[in-house]
């Protein structure tokens, strides 16, 4: 496992963007695939995308596709999620979440993650 910490969240107008990045404690990121997961008050967590760990192929969820990039830089251990055009739907706390991995692909299935962050609030409000 790996420890997680994700920053960058925060109070944001509907419209507006933020970066939320994730700092990895482990000697390498290079065996890991990565994603991340939000969840609102009274709702189940839910995957919004993930990145494999050598092609960096990404999946993202519906509901935020064409508005959050997901990215990673391996050497400095770090992994990114560039949300943009927030809207209210989007408030949530943040998680980042990796697991260890031998092939080249990712998935946004909770259970198939080993590792979490403790979160980060985004709040999308006028």
């Amino acid at each position: 496992q790996v420890q997680l910490v994700e920053s960058g969240g925060g109070l944001v107008q509907p419209g507006g963007s933020l970066r939320l990045s994730c700092e990895a404690t482990t000697l390498t990121m290079d065996y890991y695939a990565v994603g991340w997961f939000r969840q609102a008050p009274g709702k189940e967590r839910e995957g919004v995308a993930c990145l494999s760990r050598v092609s960096h192929a990404k999946s993202y969820a519906d509901s935020v596709k064409g508005r959050f990039i997901m990215s990673r830089d391996n050497a400095k251990k770090l992994v990114f999620l560039e949300m943009n055009k927030l809207k209210p739907e989007d408030t949530a706390t943040y998680y980042c979440a990796a697991v260890w991995v031998y092939h080249d692909d990712c998935t946004m299935r909770q259970a198939d993650y080993d590792s979490w962050g403790q979160g980060t609030q985004v709040t999308v409000s006028s």
